[in-house]
């Protein structure tokens, strides 16, 4: 019989505490190409067509999402940790393949890693926050791990921008990736450990149990579960096509890199700080609600930009995009766990997050092709009448649970 172990974020706080610190390691690991690849496939390697510039958002997407479902998979078999291990691992050559790059195809490649490295640790941290507070707070610890995530996201997005900006492109800005991948790796195999064993223990004591769900339930069938995994492939979809075109659209514009930096930190910083909030709202309110208005809010907000021209215009809508983003994402992962037993429930949000994923490079693949056809702006506003139709399916197609 397994060990019971208390469960809560009180009970838990030090483990708790080193999680959320290494995944904003894992989230600056993002953030250190997040407003720089775009010029440098412009102005190193000479590439000018948008799907093509976007490549790198598509092979990053496609192995994250991959990498997703098989470390929920994995999770239960062979233990949260050592998947954590591996991911750093595989970031370690990643900002040497950047600064050392002879030809696109090497960013390519790093991406493809980056992916990886992200699908492992950042599902693996998130399952593990799951297991060690229980189902009393999974949204606020959600939003605790989304929040540190992103936030680094943007603020080495910001970083990186201006590294770039003061001393050039390559490779001062990539040693950020190189300091990154060391302290994750040393902090996750010192400091962290394996959490399996708290979700037996909720397994043991859960007053309920929810049937174990196919991968097409998960993915489709089941209304809300499908619903929700629709969401969140779309919530991805929309966040690519940012990453990718939103720096173009600043650089067609005429503003400076350092501006641009900004500019592109501001959406990922807000979507961090936010969720320390938004998190504990999805324990507390429908979460039926929080997703439909917080796509909704993405929509509109993405639309928007489309037509924005001024300094201003892009800040504050990259603060509503994310306020959007920051109701929904914690959302997303507890209403998984609320829909699946414990057993299941790595498993069940390596499904979720496959698709979701997958958004990054639907969203690259779609947007960069519509850019190259019509042109950023149609481009833009497209994906943002995908996102608002998104709110839509949530809004008529979930129960009111």
């Amino acid at each position: 019989m397994a060990k019971t172990l208390k469960l809560g974020l009180r009970e838990n706080w030090w483990q708790f505490t080193i999680l959320v610190i290494i995944n904003a390691f894992v989230g600056g690991m993002v953030g250190m190409e997040r407003t720089i690849l775009a010029d440098l496939a412009t102005s190193s390697f000479g590439i000018d067509g948008k799907s093509a510039i976007l490549s790198f958002i598509v092979s990053f997407g496609i192995a994250k999402a991959i990498t997703n479902y098989f470390t929920g998979k994995l999770a239960n078999r062979l233990g949260r940790k050592k998947l954590l291990l591996l991911g750093w691992i595989i970031a370690l050559p990643i900002p040497f393949l950047i600064i050392h790059a002879p030809s696109w195809s090497w960013i390519v490649f790093a991406n493809i890693l980056l992916g990886i490295n992200q699908g492992l640790t950042w599902s693996s941290t998130v399952i593990m926050k799951i297991d060690l507070v229980g189902p009393k707070n999974r949204g606020l610890a959600m939003g605790i791990n989304e929040s540190a995530g992103y936030l680094a996201v943007g603020g080495v997005a910001f970083l990186s921008g201006w590294i770039g900006s003061a001393y050039g492109i390559t490779p001062y800005p990539f040693y950020i990736g190189i300091v990154l991948s060391i302290i994750g790796l040393l902090s996750s195999w010192l400091m962290v450990q394996d959490t399996t064993g708290h979700m037996q223990s909720e397994r043991l004591s859960a007053d309920r149990q929810h049937p174990n769900k196919s991968f097409w339930e998960i993915s489709l069938t089941d209304k809300n579960l499908g619903s929700i995994t629709q969401a969140g492939m779309v919530n991805n979809l929309n966040d690519g096509m940012i990453w990718g075109l939103l720096p173009l659209l600043l650089m067609s514009l005429g503003f400076a890199l350092e501006d641009i930096a900004l500019l592109v930190a501001i959406y990922p910083s807000v979507w961090g700080v936010s969720q320390l909030i938004t998190g504990k709202l999805a324990d507390l309110y429908q979460k039926k609600k929080l997703l439909f208005w917080g796509m909704l809010l993405q929509g509109v907000a993405i639309i928007l930009v489309s037509q924005s021209v001024g300094y201003w215009q892009f800040a504050i809508l990259g603060i509503f995009l994310g306020l959007g983003t920051a109701i929904v994402y914690p959302t997303f992962l507890a209403a998984i766990s609320d829909y699946t037993s414990p057993a299941e429930r790595a498993h069940s949000i390596g499904i979720f997050r496959l698709w979701r994923d997958a958004g990054y490079a639907i969203g690259a693949l779609i947007s960069g092709i519509i850019a190259d056809v019509l042109g950023l702006q149609p481009a833009i506003w497209i994906i943002g009448l995908v996102t608002i139709f998104s709110s839509l399916v949530l809004k008529f197609r979930m129960t009111n649970q």
